[in-house]
């Protein structure tokens, strides 16, 4: 089955096979040569993409597709009803798949491609642009975190409530809640080591797209994950999150004046909206590493047993 993002995350087409090992050898052979990555997904995982996809509608784009979903698309639905429902034994962390990572990788650091198991992890270092000083979080994910887990991450590490709308900018596309209008695509169906492989490598994290909290992520290191550690977990950090609403990087600069001018006009009022008795009880410079991790611990997970 093919689903195009491009074109609303339907069925583009689909076609049935009597040799799969044959059909997933030429795909790795193909998605090797674009630089993309295969991944295996649990049954129960499949089913949950599969139904996103059917839900929405068809989308074939040459008449041979149009001919394969006419042929096979009622096929393909008693297909998936004999698939795990999502959320049954086999499925990690609430939809997170636990499959074959991409066969290669280059090590952080090194100019040596390693293989990879699905037991790795990305170091990031993730700042909210433009503050300063510098507002940010060093966390380790498992590198097969999806985006949109890794938005719930930054959501739980920065004490964001999840409100708004929010987008990934990637060197491989944006990724988001689809919407074909603005190009995003599912963050659900790429995952942190697909779009950021190795040290050094960059992407942005948008929240609010009216207050347009960017945050930069950088790819410090890629490790193996320790036996009996969860993830994801942070490992230090800089100065509290901004609340939400106040109006982006330059109205958090102004909130943070008000607060520290007894005599403004509207020092009464910001402390009213954050519900504060004073403003000595809203501490910019404080970072509490423990709060953070005991936010983090709901999408917790040991990914290397000992």
């Amino acid at each position: 089955m093919l689903i195009d993002h491009d074109l609303g995350g339907g069925v583009k087409d689909c076609w049935a096979s009597d040799n799969p090992a044959q059909i997933r050898s030429l795909s790795l052979q193909a998605t090797r040569q674009w630089g993309l990555d295969l991944y295996d997904y649990e049954p129960a995982e499949a089913r949950a993409i599969l139904e996103r996809a059917l839900a929405q509608r068809p989308c074939p784009a040459t008449p041979d597709q149009v001919e394969d979903i006419r042929d096979y698309l009622g096929l393909l639905l008693q297909r998936v009803a004999l698939l795990p429902p999502s959320g049954t034994a086999g499925t990690a962390g609430g939809g997170e798949a636990t499959g074959t990572a991409p066969a290669k990788r280059r090590a952080a650091g090194t100019g040596r491609a390693r293989a990879t198991t699905g037991r790795t992890v990305h170091r990031v270092k993730i700042t909210l642009r433009g503050s300063k000083p510098p507002i940010w979080r060093r966390l380790e994910v498992p590198s097969g975190t999806s985006l949109a887990r890794l938005h719930e991450v930054i959501q739980e590490a920065f004490g964001w409530y999840g409100h708004h709308l929010w987008v990934f900018e990637t060197p491989a596309g944006d990724y988001g809640i689809t919407d074909p209008e603005l190009g995003h695509r599912s963050a659900a169906t790429k995952r942190l080591e697909g779009v950021a492989p190795q040290a050094g490598d960059r992407i942005r994290y948008t929240y609010d797209f009216g207050d347009d909290w960017e945050h930069d992520i950088a790819v410090e290191d890629v490790l193996d994950a320790e036996p009996g550690v969860a993830y994801p977990k942070c490992i230090t950090g800089r100065r509290a999150g901004p609340p939400e609403d106040c109006g982006g990087i330059w109205g958090y600069t102004e909130l943070l004046e008000v607060l520290a001018d007894p005599d403004h006009e509207e020092h009464e009022h910001k402390l009213e909206w954050l519900s504060l008795e004073s403003a000595d009880e809203f501490d910019p410079a404080e970072f509490n590493l423990d709060q953070v991790n005991d936010a983090l611990s709901g999408l917790a997970k040991v990914i290397v047993r000992r």
